[in-house]
């Protein structure tokens, strides 16, 4: 590396550990304002919050890096610019291009950087937080257990397995209900096609009961629908649609296969699985787009400038992708184009940006 890339990336680095430790420092004081009462109010100890506010900042940090990249870019660029460096260099023969390459290998870095974070981190430092916050601090039931394609929940004597949620519908899929008695041996096993859910109450349709109390083998008979007590909560079920955004890949896609397997529509999972990629890829956008922003303002450029543009940029990409997004959670656009329309869109403009900056 040369000395003025080193000096170049150096000097984004520096502006980039500013951002970020600024952005994800107001996120953190926010969410302590929000979540430090009521858990003091359920009872919850100072090291399970401090837990818990930890296992939450790989996700502060993959939500607030891509704009940090955004304002460290145009402040980097604005600087040099305000301070005649650029000027120097191009008079010395250094390409437009030369000068933004370590902030492009820097932004693509971070990108990876990102998609790793999102894929691997993320998921579990989110289980973490999720089981400090439900069960230790608030001390919510724990017989719920969800493994996407597995339901398991135990009710006194019952025993329910289920292989899906429908979290609009109310409704569980494939459901496999077992009865105990007191030494945990079976005395009935029921089958159904699914579970709905009305009136605070659990219905199975189409429903094959087993009962295993007599003396040979078991009786079984088929019933249309019939009412069984348990003390499972739709709010508990609804975890797991919650949190589908803190699912890595290859989760969301097992899942999303396994609802078009069931009969269900998968717009809303299938797009947050190709947000898994697009999102981190943001980042690298953010440069594409803050570097020829930055250069077109020549000596303009500075702190103020820098702070503005980013902000406005910043707001403008959020709206159009949460707009698309919401189109493909819907189903009006394809979920792929969904998820990678804004990183193609602002791509595509700060690429015409670069092509009318002054040579």
């Amino acid at each position: 590396m040369s000395i003025l890339n080193r000096y170049i990336s150096l000097t984004w680095l520096r502006l980039f550990s500013l951002c970020l430790c600024s952005f994800v420092s107001i996120y953190l004081v926010l969410d302590m304002m929000d979540k430090i009462p009521r858990f003091i109010r359920a009872g919850g100890a100072f090291t399970d919050i401090l837990r818990f506010f930890l296992n939450k900042l790989p996700e502060m940090v993959g939500q607030t890096t891509s704009f940090s990249i955004l304002m460290a870019t145009l402040l980097t660029l604005g600087l040099l610019s305000r301070n005649s460096e650029i000027t120097a260099m191009r008079s010395c023969g250094i390409s437009l291009f030369s000068i933004s390459l370590p902030i492009l290998a820097l932004g693509l870095a971070a990108s990876i950087l990102l998609l790793i974070n999102a894929e691997f981190i993320v998921p579990k430092s989110y289980e973490r937080m999720d089981y400090i916050e439900r069960v230790i601090i608030k001390k919510q039931n724990v017989n719920a257990v969800f493994k996407l394609n597995n339901i398991w929940f135990r009710s006194d004597s019952l025993i329910l397995q289920a292989h899906l949620f429908d979290p609009q519908k109310k409704i569980l899929r494939g459901v496999t209900l077992w009865t105990l008695d007191d030494s945990l041996n079976p005395v009935s096993r029921i089958d159904a096609d699914r579970a709905e859910y009305n009136n605070d109450k659990w219905t199975l349709i189409q429903a094959k009961v087993k009962d295993f109390r007599g003396a040979a083998g078991y009786s079984g008979s088929a019933v249309a629908s019939m009412e069984i007590a348990l003390k499972l909560k739709v709010d508990d079920l609804k975890v797991l649609d919650n949190n589908a955004d803190n699912l890595n890949y290859a989760k969301l896609y097992e899942y999303a296969e396994n609802l078009r397997r069931g009969g269900y529509h998968a717009f809303r999972h299938l797009t947050m699985m190709h947000a898994k990629l697009s999102s981190p890829f943001a980042a690298f956008v953010m440069v594409i787009l803050g570097i020829p922003f930055a250069l077109r303002n020549s000596r303009s450029g500075g702190i103020a400038v820098g702070i503005g543009a980013s902000v406005g940029i910043g707001f403008a990409y959020f709206v159009v992708n949460a707009l698309l997004l919401s189109y493909g959670r819907n189903g009006v656009l394809p979920a792929f184009a969904a998820a990678w329309g804004a990183n193609l869109l602002f791509g595509a403009g700060g690429v015409w940006l670069a092509m009318t900056v002054k040579r």
